[in-house]
């Protein structure tokens, strides 16, 4: 008989859960559906860069669909209110949801702690709408005061004000203290105008992390970014006008909470019971309410450690309760012991927009650029779960290339689009030569007979090759030599004399790396291994010639060319390293660099086939099952 388990709620934990659920099932007959009001998921950990206008909001906003893509989990978007616990039912107001098992993921929402005025005139951080809503009345605040005579509503338009010194406020301030910046010189507004203000009712900010970290935080806010941190400060009524702190009223028209969270609204018509002011719902060990076969996980979830303390509302929270509870889920379908659900926090980061970052990754203080690097790390690990590499690709794309906010010097130029499809002359010309230059080894009789010695310049004879008319020898002469001790450039000329007399020259290049005294590790790597015998030589030898070949046929087709790319200019580099390299082939070593840049997507078999992979790989990831043709295998996600 099949099994049904509803999931109310797409954010980290549901998202989690769904996918585990997925997986773990294999041949158990079991029906997964996930509700939730959007039909996409939220990277919330980074909302503040919309609201801070860092990337688009696309970066933060993944389609559900493109998440379950290659699974069973049936997506429904709508907004479920009612739940009859007793009878095994969630409802909306037009349809109905029957279960078997139930995980709520509904979430959190922010906490306004009953102050008089808060909830109607601040904005809150705390879904996508929220950060897109700061984003644009941040826009009109800058257009308003440009034009604004008043001395001071002009103030107050441009007087912004974070309330809350945890995470979420401290990442929201650095952004707006970078954005400002372009604001101020778009609109010809004085930087000195603009007041930046975080407050906190605590002595410090981000008050869980490690005090000289809170520390090494507050001087960055003050001294770089002008950001005024008033601590021991609580709000204590807001009006359209600004707020009370007690002792004094703030005149704004930004007030930004970020001051704490609660689980969502939705709990207080639950019959079950809550765990102080949170608001979450209690839970065993397992993650199940009071209902056996009702499962409450992430922010929504009372699950304690060991002493009895609240897990904090965080990802890592999200992630584990979820997996935990999909799993006891199953051990219930397949009549096993439930397992109990343990939370291991490993670390947090914060980033105070996009050049400063602290982190404790496991009881260690990471630097500021380890910490940014993390940080990175961590949200590609998640993509590359619930995406693939197309999901990291598209990330990166946002982070890296389309970010929004100031940029440094070779920023803005590595950052100027180009078409790919003008690469594509240069990609199958770049292969063809590529080609030309296997086959004509092949020719050559590389396949069959030792060549490599000769071709590195370790021939016994002493010449260096024969014309019909008599033997020649090589002469070297430098144009230009650049001698920085760890590696040398030289620019040189090879001339070729017959009895004395030069009949041909060639301008080459040549690299020599870590060349300390008489020592050259290159030459010496080439004879006692590459030549160490006949061999291993023709091993070498028939290996260039295989991959001269493939990176020329692979260039020609578009086939996998970044790694085409990448071969070709290891090759190059070998070359360089060794015979050094001739002026005619010098431009084969930019190709390979602008090849890397995606040309085979354009009108060749990279726009199939790396979807095509990525596809595999994930179908393969989600269900364990490894599959190389099925529906959709093929399919794009451009969007």
């Amino acid at each position: 008989m099949t099994k049904r388990v509803v999931i109310v709620g797409a954010g980290y934990a549901g998202v989690e859960a769904a996918l585990a659920l997925n997986k773990m099932k294999k041949k158990d007959s079991v029906d997964i559906t996930l509700i939730d009001k959007n039909n996409y998921h939220t990277l919330l950990t980074e909302i503040h860069e919309v609201a801070g206008n860092r990337v688009s909001e696309e970066a933060v906003r993944i389609p559900l669909d493109r998440i379950f893509k290659f699974t069973d989990v049936n997506v429904v978007c709508d907004k479920i209110d009612k739940f009859d616990f007793e009878n095994n039912k969630v409802a909306s107001d037009k349809n109905e949801y029957h279960y078997d098992y139930l995980i709520l993921a509904i979430g959190s929402k922010p906490n306004f702690y009953g102050i008089p005025g808060l909830e109607e005139h601040a904005f809150t951080l705390w879904s996508f709408e929220d950060a897109v809503k700061i984003r644009e009345h941040i826009k009109k605040c800058f257009l308003l005061a440009a034009q604004e005579k008043d001395e001071q509503e002009r103030k107050k338009l441009l007087t912004f004000v974070v309330g809350g010194a945890g995470f979420t406020g401290v990442e929201m301030i650095g952004e707006l203290a970078h954005w400002s910046r372009d604001l101020a010189r778009k609109h010809n507004i004085d930087r000195k105008e603009i007041r930046l203000i975080i407050l906190d009712v605590l002595p410090r900010i981000l008050n869980t992390l490690d005090e000289k970290i809170a520390e090494k935080t507050h001087r960055y806010l003050e001294k770089k970014l002008g950001v005024e941190v008033m601590l021991n400060t609580g709000v204590e009524e807001v009006t359209s006008e600004g707020f009370s702190t007690g002792d004094n009223f703030i005149k704004t028209k930004t007030l930004i909470w970020a001051a704490g969270i609660r689980a969502s609204s939705d709990v207080d018509n639950m019959d079950i019971d809550t765990v102080n002011h949170s608001k979450r719902l209690k839970v065993d060990e397992f993650c199940r309410t009071k209902y056996e076969n009702v499962y409450a996980v992430g922010d929504i979830s009372g699950l304690v450690d060991e002493k009895g303390s609240l897990y904090p509302a965080m990802v890592e929270n999200a992630i584990q309760t979820a997996s935990g509870a999909a799993k006891n889920i199953m051990n219930s379908i397949r009549g096993k012991k439930l397992e109990k659900v343990e939370v291991k926090m490993h670390g947090i980061m914060v980033s105070v927009g996009n050049y400063f970052a602290v982190s404790d990754i496991m009881g260690k203080k990471l630097p500021v650029w380890l910490s940014i690097i993390m940080k990175f790390l961590v949200n590609m690990h998640y993509l590359w779960e619930i995406t693939g590499f197309q999901g990291v690709g598209r990330y990166l794309y946002h982070e890296v290339l389309e970010r929004r906010q100031r940029k440094l010097f070779l920023e803005k130029h590595w950052s100027t689009r180009m078409q790919v499809w003008w690469l594509v002359p240069l990609r199958i010309f770049f292969g063809v030569m590529w080609l030309y230059e296997g086959i004509k080894k092949v020719v050559e009789g590389w396949l069959t007979s030792p060549m490599l010695a000769s071709f590195l310049g370790f021939a016994s004879d002493g010449t260096t090759g024969a014309t019909p008319s008599a033997a020649f020898v090589r002469r070297l002469d430098d144009i230009f030599r650049l001698d920085l001790k760890i590696f040398n450039f030289i620019i040189g000329k090879e001339s070729r004399l017959v009895e004395g007399s030069a009949i041909s020259s060639e301008i080459f290049t040549k690299l020599e790396i870590l060349h300390i005294g008489n020592f050259n590790p290159i030459p010496w790597f080439l004879k006692n291994v590459v030549l160490a015998t006949d061999g291993i030589a023709m091993f070498f030898q028939v290996l260039v010639v295989i991959l001269e070949i493939l990176v020329g046929l692979m260039l020609i087709g578009g086939a996998l060319t970044f790694i085409a790319s990448v071969i070709s200019f290891g090759l190059m580099m070998m070359f360089i390293t060794s015979t050094g390299l001739y002026e005619k082939s010098w431009w084969m070593i930019f190709a390979s660099i602008a090849t890397m840049g995606g040309a085979g997507r354009g009108f060749g078999l990279d726009y199939i086939l790396i979807p095509y992979l990525n596809n595999v790989w994930e179908r393969f990831r989600k269900n364990g099952k490894l599959r190389l043709f099925f529906r959709g295998s093929c399919d794009r996600h451009d969007s």
